[in-house]
């Protein structure tokens, strides 16, 4: 049947469509940055279809505090949320088995790349998306295109952050349905500006540093391919689910083909050039058909290194087997809707053509609709290899032809057996089924031997005159020749075969390890480990000793090796400088520096060289044959793939360490610009008032300015103290002196200390009965009290009320300091505790540095207790909660003010 001819829908695109008949429905919408609508657009879509009288229920949806989604959700039934204590703290997580039990039909789940809290039944959201699909509960949910695994480098180059919470791009290409939820950069910074995105401050840090117009460009654009892309492979599925012969011109396809001709190259970067004129995707095909079998050795290596150029150039390589080029290069292109097929101008010979036919004709003949350029290719080709290699020959036995000598033998007693006793007209049956048994275990010339002894056996002994080699009948002439042509097709035929399926189970085996080898290298994020694993692999699959190198300063250095104890002499290491300077092999059977006992190959990437790899065996010649050969490039790139992989991902780290750095930088300018200065400011005006008119002043204005002075004083030396506590944590210098503290005096003291800051409020001291002792650091303690106090005192309105609370919590002390100030937003929960971060901006933000609340984190930890920080219920305040571990001795807490107040 004839590929135009064949109507019949695709098997594999049927049972897709079958299995997702049993699947709820999957529809994500993707944004390019946080704040583009994602969830409001969710919303409104699951209204319509509520309204359409679908069950709709809300599995988690996050309204981050903005109007309008809260407006939109209120609209819809939510699942409560399943409540999960983790260190102190109580998280919210959607509540898994409610939405299984009630089963609804859709339902929705925001914020796809998510991670649940431990103790969830899956670690991530996505798992739980995948057992709702399961259930048949159709899905909406959210996503960002910074959290796609596979783009998640391209973003981090881009922004220079790197997001940690991904998601698999199989749940991506699982989905249904992708809706592109798209605003203009500009659009998406106003919406900043406004606070709908984040709160000032953290608006105006998002536009500095990751919202910027062309991030949001870059962002945009990776979102709209990766749904064009996903769209195109729905299109091409529904045309192979449907038998609709391609192509749709939708998009333009390009499809080069390939052989091994020196041309094909030139072909490979046509058709690249081509693809950049027409905006459109490309490929490079190659049908290994048949005649595969009898290429060369330099042909094979041409083939490879055309589709090795073709991936380099930004191309698919694609390699098929077939048995008509013609009919199936046009099969596939209707398959993937190709609408361009570039092909070279024929080299063969009108005789050839007329003999074989021409492919080149067959193609444009059956291509349809599909445009077919036939090029010359002359031009550059591939630069011929400077490493010699070696004919893989193997050695002379006598066993295949003693044994195919024993098959004949067997073959003539059972003929003469046979004979014997039936007459049985076609004997000559027996010896061709000794010369398939020779020609499968054997190969060809063992088999050709059979074949030669079958014809003699079958001539001495059943052939009359038996016993004698001459042929008295002339039919039994032309039957013995018959039978010599049928003995040599067969084991030709039979050898041939057997070949196809050696190199199939050996190309099986290399392709398994080679994947393998991938996985390995694609769950290693350490330099050295990568390095040891790629040396390891090439040892192991091509028998010899290998050795990883990279330039340290005007020398090469050994970075890996296996065996790890193979040094590199100096002669070495210089040929290995020649081989990264140059970028091509230099070594042992090699046109540069032959005598070097190794042979150094490039490691490189589209961007450049990355590494030199060195190698070498005990056994003298060249070190591969053309198929290792072939197998060390495919380790080599996978192997430099990886390791700039890796590279990326530290450069990456270290521009966000610098930015970081700068931020951190700039905020200690700006912090110490306004906290250091204002004090210094109030300080300097008192002392030059009080020494220029002192006299004019009475009694009560000096002690004014003498109290200025005092306060301003220590305001500086609280901020200096926070600085040398936060030096003194992040350098590891922390020094805690362990011992039991009673709580009760601990606060005392702090409430001492701050005295004068809470003077403008009244604080309450609540303990329950039979407190536990701490076993901690007295003076820290003071100390992170004292912080907590001064933030209630500054953010909460005079007159207001500061409680300090003390409680047991199993076998933890529970501290906790509620105000009466406007709250904490919350989206600010969770960074709060982070260095100089500061919840308002503005002219009205209270003076402070923003290390206060870091440093109590800080001490904290080092006592292995946590603090959580919380908004009052039902009322504005904002709660600090310590939990620390208690000693085992109780001890009453002192009778100290269960309600006492300061004012």
């Amino acid at each position: 049947m004839s590929v135009s001819d064949d109507q019949r829908p695709s098997p594999e695109a049927l049972l897709e469509a079958v299995k997702a008949e049993s699947r709820g429905k999957f529809k994500i919408f993707l944004g390019a940055a946080p704040g583009v609508g994602k969830t409001y657009e969710m919303l409104g879509a699951a209204l319509v279809r509520r309204r359409e009288g679908l069950d709709v229920v809300i599995g988690v949806v996050e309204t981050h505090g903005r109007v309008e989604t809260q407006r939109l959700a209120s609209g819809l039934l939510v699942i409560p949320r399943r409540l999960i204590e983790y260190r102190g703290r109580v998280l919210d997580e959607m509540d898994l088995d409610a939405i299984l039990a009630r089963k609804p039909k859709l339902v929705l789940v925001d914020e796809l790349a998510h991670t649940n809290a431990p103790g969830s039944r899956h670690p991530k959201r996505y798992q739980d998306v995948e057992e709702l699909l399961a259930a048949g509960i159709d899905v909406y949910s959210t996503l960002n295109i910074q959290h796609v695994e596979s783009l998640n480098d391209v973003v981090a180059k881009i922004t220079r952050i790197r997001v940690r919470e991904t998601v698999p791009d199989g749940i991506v290409e699982r989905a249904d349905e992708i809706e592109v939820v798209d605003i203009t950069p500009e659009d998406l910074i106003q919406r900043l500006h406004e606070g709908k995105v984040y709160v000032r401050d953290q608006a105006q840090r998002a536009i500095k540093h990751y919202f910027s117009p062309g991030n949001l460009t870059a962002l945009r654009e990776l979102a709209l391919r990766l749904t064009a892309q996903r769209v195109d492979e729905q299109m091409l599925s529904y045309m192979r689910s449907h038998a609709i012969s391609g192509p749709w011109a939708i998009a333009e396809r390009i499809l080069v083909c390939i052989n091994e001709s020196p041309n094909a190259a030139q072909l490979v970067r046509y058709a690249r050039r081509s693809a950049d004129r027409l905006k459109a995707s490309w490929v490079a095909l190659y049908v290994e058909s048949p005649s595969h079998q009898r290429l060369s050795e330099l042909e094979r290596d041409r083939i490879a290194d055309t589709l090795r150029l073709a991936e380099r150039l930004g191309g698919q390589a694609v390699t098929i087997p077939g048995e008509r080029v013609a009919d199936d290069v046009i099969a596939y292109a209707r398959a993937n809707n190709i609408t361009h097929i570039i092909i070279g101008k024929s080299e063969r010979s009108r005789w050839f053509e007329w003999m074989h036919g021409s492919i080149v004709h067959d193609l444009i003949r059956k291509a349809g609709e599909i445009a077919v350029q036939v090029v010359s290719g002359e031009g550059e080709a591939l630069p011929a290899k400077n490493v010699q290699t070696r004919e893989l020959a193997e050695p002379f036995s006598l066993t295949p032809y003693v044994a195919s000598t024993v098959l004949v033998a067997l073959a003539t007693g059972v003929g003469v057996a046979i004979h014997r006793t039936v007459a049985l007209p076609n004997i000559s049956l027996v010896f061709l089924a000794a010369i398939l048994l020779s020609a499968v275990r054997f190969g060809l010339l063992p088999s050709l031997y059979a074949s030669l002894l079958s014809t003699l056996a079958y001539n001495f002994f059943f052939l009359p005159p038996l016993y004698t080699f001459t042929i008295a009948d002339p039919a039994n002439i032309i039957a013995l020749v018959f039978f010599t042509l049928v003995a040599v097709a067969t084991s030709n035929l039979t050898a041939l075969t057997r070949r196809q399926v050696v190199m199939a189970q050996r190309q099986v085996r290399t392709t398994a390890e080679l994947n393998a080898f991938s996985r390995k290298l694609a769950g290693t994020g350490d330099l050295d480990d990568l390095l040891w694993a790629s040396c390891f692999q090439i040892a192991l699959m091509l028998k010899v000793r290998a050795v990883i190198l990279f330039p340290d300063g005007h020398k090469m250095a050994v970075a890996a090796g296996y065996p790890p104890d193979d040094a590199v002499d100096e002669a070495g290491l210089a040929a290995a400088r020649w081989c990264w300077d140059h970028g091509r092999a230099t070594g042992r059977g090699s046109d540069t520096l032959p005598g070097v006992k190794r042979l150094f190959l490039p490691i490189r990437t589209g961007r450049g060289l990355v590494g030199v790899v060195g190698m070498d065996r005990d056994q003298p010649g060249p070190l591969f044959t053309p198929a290792e050969r072939r197998l060390l490039d495919a380790l080599l790139d996978q192997i430099a793939v990886s390791i700039d992989r890796i590279r990326l991902a530290d450069d990456i780290d270290d521009a966000r360490v610098l930015a970081e750095t700068e931020q951190l930088r700039s905020a200690l300018l700006t912090s110490v610009s306004h906290d250091l200065r204002t004090p210094l400011a109030s300080i300097i005006g008192a002392i030059t008032s009080l020494r220029g008119y002192y006299k004019n002043y009475d009694d009560a204005t000096r002690e004014d300015l003498m109290a200025t002075i005092q306060d301003e004083a220590e305001r500086l030396n609280r901020f200096v103290g926070n600085l040398l506590d936060m030096t003194r944590i992040e350098s590891g210098a922390l020094q805690v002196k362990f011992d039991r503290i009673d709580v009760a005096e601990i606060v005392e003291t702090a409430l001492r200390r701050a005295a004068r800051i809470l003077v403008q409020h009244r604080v309450e001291v609540d303990f329950a009965p039979e407190l536990p002792t701490l076993y901690a650091d007295a003076m820290l303690i003071e100390q992170v009290l004292f912080n907590l106090l001064d933030n209630a005192a500054k953010y909460s309105p005079p007159g207001s009320t500061i409680e300090i609370r003390a409680d047991r919590a199993g076998d933890k002390l529970c501290l906790t300091v509620i105000d009466e100030g406007e709250g904490i937003p919350p989206s600010d929960l969770e960074t709060i505790f982070e260095k100089f971060h500061r919840v308002r901006a503005g002219d009205q933000r209270a003076a402070g540095t923003g290390l206060g609340l870091a440093i109590c984190r800080g001490f904290i930890e080092a006592f292995g207790g946590t603090i959580s920080a919380a908004n009052r219920s039902g009322r504005k305040g904002a709660v600090f909660t310590i939990l620390l571990p208690a000693s085992e001795a109780p001890a009453a807490a002192r009778e100290f003010g269960a309600q006492t107040s300061f004012s």
